[in-house]
């Protein structure tokens, strides 16, 4: 006989999101974020035992979402005896900010109890709102914690971050997730080891949290949901429920074996081949399990590089300023300037005349192929160099009238060697047409 998993039958307890129950109930049990947790830290100083009769300076935390600002802030005000208010920007209004600040103010008076008041997405408050908050900050009378998913400096406006400290929070690493996941299987405050995760569940809970502890949790409680066992057994959830619970297929995508090769390979060789269609796939693929944007945009400046060129110098613009994106506004939007560097790369022109060149050129220095440099190029600044004739019969390209000066510029044991052959391609067409004039009148022709 088989018998559904029962997680939460009579006890309303457990009817609170499994993310909620396992915030944790002190720093020490937080996640990731060590970088702000260091002793002696200003979030650590915030949140000691005696930490209600110091002053204490706001804070922004500022991070992707699922990455426990709100837990930081929590765990803050449990451990640190300190009177906890919270607030939501996309309920509350000035009113609410002035109510918090008066009570903040006799609780002060009349108890001598500090107030942090955790203000969740603060980016949804207007300049007017925001300022509302100033003479409480200023004046001491909260302890303000605001949370934001969007850059403070252009959401948060200056009096604000100039009386707080900006801490930044990353997303949280595998291993982070993995054991957060672990903890929340065996803790009484979450499936309390009602059901086991085989490792291909875990696997697959990891990746699709991309960092994002609230999206681990919340998988990982629906997929509890869904296995059956036999009388006695504990249920196991599999990645199958997974995929199940989250509507989404599961990618076989390990980003340390095979698949990650295989598939960034796919990626930068039908860019090269011009597929746009394809080079879209692998890239989904490689968003989808969760790759790290930085490494595709990395390839992708590679690529524009490697097989682009001079065809269309802005291929390399585009590719940069795609990983410069990706930085700054970090995932799930950074999908969209990688999908448009992408299709930018597969469609442009093609050519790997400059790889090419910079490679020949290396190859001969490594094989001696070098010598010195031509006496009237060397450097005739110090003292005693015209002396050595360095220098001397130099021509300045700026003074002919073609801006090129007929001169030998390599070294003599080099002397026609060539390098560079750029192709009949996109813009390089016009470089070839240009160089071949460039290259007639350097050689006397």
């Amino acid at each position: 006989m088989t018998t559904p998993t029962a997680l939460f039958a009579g006890d309303a307890h457990r009817q609170t999101p499994l993310a909620v129950r396992m915030r944790p109930a002190s720093l020490d049990e937080v996640a990731g974020q060590q970088h702000l947790l260091a002793p002696g830290s200003p979030l650590v100083q915030l949140a000691a035992a005696d930490a209600r009769s110091q002053r204490a300076v706001s804070v922004i935390l500022w991070g992707p979402p699922g990455t426990g600002k709100t837990t930081l802030a929590q765990a803050i005000a449990r451990t640190s005896g300190r009177r906890f208010v919270e607030l939501s920007a996309v309920t509350a209004g000035v009113r609410d900010v002035r109510e918090v600040m008066q009570d903040a103010v006799n609780q002060r008076d009349l108890y001598g109890q500090s107030t942090i008041l955790f203000l969740d997405e603060i980016h949804r408050f207007t300049k007017a709102q925001q300022d509302a908050l100033l003479p409480g900050v200023e004046n001491g009378w909260v302890v303000l914690i605001a949370a934001t998913t969007e850059n403070p400096s252009f959401s948060v406006i200056s009096p604000l971050l100039s009386r707080s400290l900006l801490l930044t929070l990353r997303p949280l690493a595998d291993e982070d997730v993995g054991m957060l996941l672990d903890r929340a299987v065996d803790d009484p405050r979450g499936l309390a080891g009602s059901v086991r995760v085989d490792d291909d569940a875990r696997a697959a809970l990891v990746r699709l949290a991309s960092g994002d502890a609230r999206r681990a949790l919340t998988a990982l409680e629906a997929a509890a949901s869904l296995p059956v066992a036999e009388e006695g057994e504990t249920p196991a959830v599999t990645a199958a429920h997974v995929a199940q619970a989250v509507d989404r297929a599961l990618l076989r995508y390990d980003k340390q074996g095979d698949e990650h090769y295989d598939v960034i390979s796919a990626f930068i060789k039908s860019i090269r081949g011009s597929d746009v269609d394809a080079a879209l796939h692998y890239l989904a693929r490689m968003v989808e399990a969760g790759e790290d944007p930085r490494f595709i945009a990395r390839r992708l400046v590679i690529s524009a590089a490697e097989d682009i060129g001079l065809a269309d110098p802005q291929a390399l613009q585009i590719a940069v300023a795609a990983a410069d994106a990706v930085a700054f506004i970090g995932m799930p939007e950074g999908r969209i300037p990688l999908a448009e560097a992408t299709a930018y790369l597969a469609t442009a022109a093609k050519s790997n005349a400059a790889y090419l060149a910079i490679d020949k050129a290396i190859a001969d220095v490594r094989t001696g192929g070098f010598g010195r440099v031509p006496t009237h190029l060397r450097d005739a600044h110090y003292p005693g160099a015209k002396r050595l004739g360095h220098g001397k019969g130099y021509l300045y390209p700026h003074d002919t009238e073609v801006g090129v000066a007929r001169q030998q510029y390599l070294p003599g044991e080099l002397r026609g060697r060539r390098y560079y052959e750029p192709k009949a391609l996109g813009a390089e067409r016009e470089v070839q047409a240009r160089l071949e004039k460039i290259r007639r009148i350097l050689g006397g022709q």
